[in-house]
């Protein structure tokens, strides 16, 4: 699959890259996961909140997706690990399908490896991020 340029902003890439080292030291169970989101952010072109290109999933965007194998369709809020809830459609940016979203545009086609195998997955819409809420 062709690897296109992914974007993020640069308080995303902050936030993210201290979340790798923090949860590196403490959590081994996700070390998979955390290695799969430093290959992206290494990737990634950092640009300006103003910067960001139109439909490109960014933390606290609305995504909806289509299963390329199913048809089903999903719609999710990249969150991070603190803020999800699959229960409400946030889903983790440490997640398989999360990390594999970050930084697309609309149109674009990932894969992710997820525990059951390999997803193909279209991004079909993003919405700008959801405001932020308290946490209770």
């Amino acid at each position: 699959m062709r690897r296109v340029k992914l974007f993020i902003t640069e308080s995303d890439f902050l936030r993210l890259s201290a979340l790798i080292e923090s949860a590196k030291k403490f959590l081994r169970r996700d070390r998979e996961h955390l290695d799969a989101l430093e290959q992206e952010l290494s990737r990634a072109e950092i640009v300006g909140p103003d910067e960001v290109p139109a439909h490109v999933v960014m933390m606290n965007s609305r995504v909806r997706v289509t299963d390329l194998d199913t048809g089903t369709q999903t719609v999710y809020t990249l969150s991070f690990p603190r803020d999800a809830d699959i229960a409400h459609d946030r889903i983790s940016v440490l997640a398989p399908i999360g990390t594999a979203i970050l930084g697309y545009r609309a149109g674009a086609i990932i894969l992710a490896d997820v525990p059951r195998g390999k997803k193909r997955l279209r991004i079909d819409e993003v919405s700008s991020p959801a405001p932020r809420q308290a946490a209770a």
